[in-house]
């Protein structure tokens, strides 16, 4: 048998055992006595039990009815608890992100954008992890992650996907005689050392484009699995490095005293493709969704960083 007990019920039946009264129970309620009295009855109905024994116009609890307290009261402060637990998942204030991470993002500016989003959050939880990107676009299509930032997959069903294209910078040191420029270009650094990613890297093939068109001499020197690395040669004056915006401006967080290095726009264009990556076929919760509104404007604002008077990418 299916019961169909409501919270008003069992509201109007705890207010009754606590005053002994109906109408005393329906003044605490707001309510009318007919309207208590038609709660108990239904009540009673519903659980095929006699709660109360009414004499001379008196309620007389039953032990059915002492019994019921307990399991009413349990009931009611579930529901009370689960009203207070999803109005702060409503308010942000509660729940857990699940963040995927390439290693561009990770050591600092990633981070620093969890620390900031969940300061006034103290019964958020979170998980960061840095993969390849690879990894990523398979823990957030399986639904494992909430939340990846890698660079642009190929299309998958299982993925929806806001791509940005970050303009590529070129690292050297402050003290280098290019450094006086505005804007770097191949020109500028043929035949130069360079530390580049690993062989077929998007970001390889397309500077090795910019460089054959523009007729200058390609060297890289040093090749790397990212470019956070590469920026302690270039520092060291062993190379020039064109990297994405994110690494050059997560080298300001942990350079801050004394930088070694300045990053210039590098023309022709050579673009990193990076994406946030949500799972396709499952709703992103409140909180998700407003960790991803600050990474867009997060990652919107790191491209404009190294080009002034340019909001656009």
């Amino acid at each position: 048998m299916v019961m169909n007990l409501s919270f008003r019920q069992l509201q109007a039946f705890r207010e009754v055992m606590r005053t002994g009264s109906i109408s005393e129970a329906a003044r605490a309620l707001n309510r009318t006595q007919p309207a208590v009295s038609a709660m108990i009855a239904s009540l009673e109905e519903e659980l095929g039990l006699t709660l109360f024994e009414r004499q001379r116009g008196r309620l007389i609890r039953k032990p059915e009815a002492q019994y019921f307290l307990g399991e009413a009261e349990a009931i009611l402060e579930r529901l009370a608890q689960s009203t207070r637990t999803m109005k702060e998942i409503a308010d942000l204030q509660e729940g857990r992100l699940r963040i995927a991470c390439m290693p561009a993002s990770s050591q600092f500016m990633m981070p620093r954008l969890v620390a900031d989003f969940i300061r006034d959050k103290p019964q958020v939880k979170v998980s960061l992890m840095m993969r390849a990107s690879s990894i990523i676009e398979e823990w957030v299509a399986s639904q494992q992650y909430d939340i990846g930032l890698a660079e642009t997959p190929p299309p998958n069903h299982a993925l929806t996907t806001e791509t940005f294209e970050l303009r590529c910078v070129c690292a050297l040191r402050h003290d280098d005689p290019l450094a006086a420029k505005a804007v770097i270009g191949p020109e500028d650094l043929a035949g130069k050392p360079l530390a580049v990613l690993q062989e077929d890297h998007p970001n390889l093939v397309a500077s090795r484009e910019v460089f054959r068109k523009a007729g200058a001499e390609f060297n890289p020197r040093f090749e790397l699995r990212n470019y956070q690395p590469a920026l302690m040669l270039v520092e060291e004056g062993l190379c020039y490095c064109i990297c994405d915006p994110m690494t050059a401006s997560s080298y300001f967080e942990y350079k801050q005293a004394e930088p070694a290095l300045v990053f210039r726009p590098f023309v022709p264009e050579v673009r990193l493709s990076v994406s946030i990556l949500q799972p396709a076929h499952r709703p992103a919760s409140l909180l998700t969704a407003s960790f991803v509104e600050i990474l867009v404007e997060a990652l919107e604002a790191i491209d404009r960083q190294f080009h002034p008077g340019d909001a656009t990418a």
